[in-house]
């Protein structure tokens, strides 16, 4: 166990947030963590690394925990004339700058100027920051947003090699379903609680799911799940009522 949850909440302005969130990350595996827009989910990953106090709850991080955190929004300013190697040397483990743009497959560029980089070959470059340290856990947040759906499918493949040839456990946030299923050994639905979650191709069968992402994005967003029951399929729902609305 990497990192442990217990029961987590979080309120801003008297208005929930989080409620009763509790999960564990093992080594070597990947999780995808799911949900529509306003569900907590850059909320309950900025707990999770304790950028942000929960309102109550434990986060328990094991003692080799190294994390490597792709944010959602970084941007770089395209009035700073710099290099990708002297980006990557502003942060602690730039000895390991080049290993890291290896691994990111992002060599090429080490003598690209920001600001000529496209959407992908940036995500590369922020993906071998994050690789720096050389983490046990890997935290990306929406990974491929702006990505064409080749490019996201690339970057999902690089994040499945890095896994299998560093062993580092791999956390991340998307709703691209259709492309993250495929790559991802264990699957949280959030919607401000863990709706439900196991496997993905038994999640992907949940009516929970289904009601979710079967349909459209419009259903996608609108979409509010009470729950507590289990699914066959190693899925797991926590709550007394199962009512799927919208």
């Amino acid at each position: 166990m990497l990192l442990k949850a217990e029961n987590i909440t979080l309120s801003r302005d008297r208005r929930g947030v989080l409620s009763g969130i509790s999960l564990e990350i093992r080594a070597g595996e990947v999780v995808s963590l799911i949900g529509p827009n306003g569900a907590g989910k850059t909320s309950l990953l900025q707990v999770l690394l304790k950028l942000l106090p929960p309102s109550s709850g434990t986060v328990t991080h094991a003692p080799e925990l190294r994390i490597g955190y792709l944010p959602q929004r970084l941007q770089p300013d395209p009035m700073l004339p710099l290099t990708v190697t002297d980006f990557l040397n502003l942060w602690p483990g730039r000895d390991n700058a080049g290993a890291a743009l290896e691994q990111a497959g992002a060599s090429p560029l080490q003598q690209r100027h920001l600001a000529r980089l496209s959407g992908g070959e940036w995500q590369r470059v922020l993906l071998a920051r994050a690789l720096l340290n050389k983490p046990n856990l890997l935290v990306l947040d929406e990974p491929a947003q702006g990505l064409d759906v080749h490019g996201q499918a690339a970057l999902y493949d690089l994040v499945g090699t890095l896994r299998d040839s560093t062993g580092c456990a791999v956390l991340m946030v998307s709703h691209d379903l259709h492309v993250v299923m495929a790559k991802t050994d264990r699957v949280l639905c959030l919607n401000t609680h863990i709706c439900c979650e196991g496997h993905p191709e038994a999640v992907s069968r949940d009516p929970a799911y289904l009601a979710l992402f079967g349909t459209s994005a419009a259903a996608f967003a609108l979409y509010h799940h009470h729950h507590d029951h289990t699914h066959d399929g190693a899925v797991r729902c926590n709550h007394p009522d199962h009512q799927h609305h919208g």
